[in-house]
């Protein structure tokens, strides 16, 4: 079962995956420098068949977050991840925190995922509304907290809130869907978020597009599920 809290001394560990369907590795990298330097004080781990440990139930265990990050396509990445969809809602469901940024917010949801949110998830680019129409890297406008931002964004997705009560939406998109969102699912809680506000400088080199520095707004979403 994860710790939802480590005992006095032990910083509690977060897990990032680094998996072959990523097209590179910048995506999990860029997580795993924000959970490092962060204010959690988290022990940061790589898990997955390009990480460090396995991803397993065991490794799972010793882990207060589990964070999926962006990179690849949906459909060879659920196939690589289906066989730990299980292990992953178990987590969860007993108490872990889960991160979705981007690819991960689509695997949060229900078809070719793990099933952790019980709303509707989809491609952003096909809502009535929308403001970008391309899958290549782009910036979107968003509202975090009521405040305008500009985040880069690459195909993203939004979220339909589900029933829960505790669900809380940090972020809109200019047609009022949501861009990012924490809920529950079991004893455990998942944040998830379609644009990147985790992107560094480099990514806006290929093809260059303004720099957004939006580092205030990863941390924020973070935060928010350790938080809760």
């Amino acid at each position: 079962m994860p710790h939802p809290s480590a005992p006095s001394g032990v910083r509690p560990v977060a897990l990032v995956y680094r998996g072959p369907t990523q097209e590179d590795m910048d995506c999990a990298d860029t997580v795993v420098g924000l959970l490092t330097t962060g204010p959690w004080g988290l022990d940061v781990r790589t898990t997955g068949p390009k990480g460090y440990l396995p991803l397993s139930p065991d490794t799972l265990a010793t882990a207060q977050l589990y964070a999926q990050p962006g990179g690849g396509d949906l459909t060879p990445a659920y196939r690589a991840l289906k066989p730990h969809k299980k292990a992953i809602r178990d987590f969860v469901g007993q108490g872990g925190h889960y991160l979705g940024f981007c690819l991960g917010g689509y695997l949060a949801g229900q078809d070719e995922g793990f099933g952790l949110l019980s709303g509707t998830v989809g491609q952003y680019i096909h809502t009535k509304g929308h403001t970008v129409d391309t899958e290549d890297n782009a910036l979107v406008e968003v509202e975090w907290r009521g405040h305008p931002r500009t985040l880069f964004f690459q195909d993203g997705a939004y979220f339909t809130p589900g029933p829960d009560p505790r669900t809380t939406v940090l972020a809109t998109y200019t047609n009022n869907r949501a861009a990012a969102l924490i809920t529950s699912y079991g004893a455990g809680r998942v944040a998830v978020v379609g644009p990147h506000p985790e992107a560094t400088a480099d990514w806006f080199e290929d093809p260059p597009l303004p720099f957004q520095d939006t580092h205030d707004l990863a941390l924020d979403f973070v935060g928010a599920v350790l938080a809760n």
